[in-house]
């Protein structure tokens, strides 16, 4: 069996950091992939390559001696690598990301122009979608997902760590005598998102730990963005997550109520994830650049014109 090249830079990096972990941390990788690589590289070449355990790592004398030759493979591939970046500066191709439907409408669309003008040879195919996909079996690119990455094969970048926040319009709350400091929410919610209409939330009211149900008599939507609508046009209360709502706050058509029934689910998590892949392709790179940027300073989601 041959031995792949491919392998042959998750070995340098592994001598170079002196660690498994340390060379999955350079090379953007889980700690299993880089095993698996090691593995594979040592099956092919039939000789031990490292001696390791739970702690650390020693590069056997066979070791050694791949180490200098990897490393020569490696320099070559980089200087060939640089010569044809230097003939195809301009990232371009054909590129699928699957974005969530009120992330793209509310911040990836009005910074899409830019992203354009900005590389207009990167063929970009938009899939909004409110469901989780799999960004392998549908050969997509890049996507955007709610909530924690399960899949320790793919890569994630975290985009922005939110809240949700009680919200009504000022005519509702004065009508309802509501405020910051009200505690029982549940009688003027008519209208919840999806995911926490199917099961009951935790919240903490000062220091009690109580259940919302919210799966009886509720709207329920999978887009955070409807659920706004729905209050903006008297629908009562519900919560959003704060980045949908921050502008309709600074102009006053929304108030937030029941500071103190605060959510002990982080709400509005959103990352970036894509395949391991040992070189990332340039328009790959430039459109995650572009998801990052969108965050700003610390985390926080900028709609272009909405500032």
């Amino acid at each position: 069996m041959k031995w792949s090249i491919d392998d042959a830079p998750v070995f340098v990096a592994v001598v170079d950091t002196g660690g498994i972990t340390p060379a999955a941390t350079r090379l953007g990788m889980s700690k299993s992939t880089v095993s698996k690589s090691l593995s594979r590289l040592e099956d092919a070449l039939g000789v031990r390559l490292l001696q390791r355990n739970s702690r650390n790592v020693q590069v056997t004398q066979e070791g050694k001696t791949f180490y200098q030759h990897a490393r020569r493979i490696i320099e070559q591939v980089d200087a060939a690598d640089a010569v044809m970046s230097g003939m195809t500066a301009s990232p371009s191709g054909r590129l699928i990301a699957a974005l969530p439907v009120a992330f793209a409408r509310e911040f990836v669309a009005p910074a899409l122009p830019a992203f354009h003008a900005r590389f207009p040879a990167v063929e970009l195919e938009l899939i909004l979608t409110s469901h989780t996909v799999d960004i392998i079996r549908e050969k997509i690119d890049v996507a955007v997902v709610v909530g924690a990455l399960t899949d320790s094969e793919l890569i994630s970048l975290p985009l922005y760590h939110g809240r949700l926040i009680w919200v009504t319009t000022p005519e509702y709350a004065r009508r309802h005598g509501l405020g910051p400091d009200s505690v029982d929410p549940l009688p003027h919610v008519q209208i919840c998102e999806q995911r926490y209409g199917d099961r009951q939330v935790r919240v903490n009211v000062g220091k009690r730990t109580q259940r919302l149900n919210l799966r009886d008599r509720m709207i329920h939507a999978n887009d955070p963005l409807l659920v706004r609508e729905y209050i903006l046009n008297g629908g009562g209360v519900s919560f959003v997550p704060e980045q949908y709502c921050r502008r309709h706050l600074e102009t006053g058509e929304l108030v937030r109520v029941f500071e103190n029934v605060r959510f002990q689910d982080t709400a509005a998590v959103l990352s970036v994830i894509y395949p391991e892949r040992s070189l990332m392709p340039g328009k790959t790179r430039v459109f995650i650049d572009f998801l990052r940027e969108l965050g700003g300073r610390e985390g926080e989601l900028n709609p272009v014109g909405k500032n």
